[in-house]
């Protein structure tokens, strides 16, 4: 946000308004970007990438604390502002491109190592890039993101509640997620219909727990607790037979099923991290022909 002036100020200013299609929900009070930057952990070296940098509220801060600061920005119409004002600090370099279309990898090596992102996030988003982050984690160090408080609880949900799923497994099995902050609707501008959550995912140090899970195909597991969360009010036996991208045979899912010792009875939301990670490394083995 461009010092001393408003939220509502700065987008009249530029005839600009929030864009409903791209989620956008700007924080109305500078200090509150400063507990999320603070809450973060930056180290003075780091390069930091945000993803969505708005007016700026929270690059401010980052550029305080961090090495270097990478804004993924979408709105031509904001990148255009931060260009004509010349308002962010030297440290700050803006890219122009979707968050969902970004090379991981290519954006790292920019980065001189695994991604260390924060961000305001649009919620329309929020599913897809949280998705994205599992899928590409060993270019990713950690991720603070503000999400919708609803998405944020599921990260971090337990078997048999009805938060848990295909997300609370994917992050389960491969980072430590921590609650940092809440914010309610009078935080932003527009006002949310819905309280928000700031998390911390952390791929580089994951819990002990995490940690020693042992070794597993990861697409194997994310295309087993998506087949069987597809269905969850179905038992695994029914779930998983010929549904999602695996098109298991009934012999097959009887097979692992019993071979990781759970009941073809239970549903998907009853089994816990370790359960899921032991039923793929038992497919694995079948498909392996072990």
């Amino acid at each position: 946000m461009v010092p001393g002036k408003s939220v509502k100020s700065v987008l009249a200013s530029r005839k600009l308004t929030p864009k409903k299609k791209l989620g956008q929900n700007f924080l109305v009070n500078p200090r509150d970007a400063e507990r999320i930057v603070d809450a973060a952990g930056i180290s003075a070296g780091d390069t930091v990438i945000e993803v969505g940098v708005g007016l700026g509220a929270m690059t401010r801060y980052l550029a305080q604390k961090a090495r270097q600061v990478i804004g993924i920005e979408i709105d031509s119409g904001i990148m255009e502002l931060h260009r004509d004002e010349n308002d962010l600090p030297e440290n700050v370099r803006l890219i122009h491109q979707d968050i969902l279309k970004t090379d991981f990898p290519d954006l790292a090596a920019q980065a001189e190592g695994p991604l260390k992102i924060v961000a305001n996030l649009p919620y329309s988003i929020s599913n897809p890039l949280l998705f994205k982050l599992i899928k590409h984690q060993e270019s990713v160090a950690w991720a603070v993101l503000m999400l919708q408080k609803e998405v944020g609880q599921r990260l971090t949900a337990s078997p048999a509640t009805k938060e848990y799923g295909v997300l609370s497994v994917l992050l389960g099995a491969s980072a430590g997620v921590h609650s940092l902050l809440k914010f309610g609707p009078n935080h932003f501008h527009p006002r949310p219909k819905v309280d928000s959550l700031v998390v911390r995912i952390d791929f580089a140090s994951p819990p002990p727990h995490v940690a020693s899970l042992p070794p597993h195909d990861r697409e194997l597991l994310r295309a087993l607790v998506n087949t069987a969360f597809q269905q969850r009010r179905k038992t695994l036996r029914n779930a998983l037979t010929g549904g999602g991208i695996l098109k298991l045979d009934r012999e097959t899912v009887l097979r692992i099923l019993h071979q990781a010792d759970i009941a073809p009875e239970t549903r998907a939301e009853r089994l816990t991290v370790s359960d899921y990670v032991r039923l793929t490394r038992c497919l694995s083995a079948i498909q392996a022909g072990k």
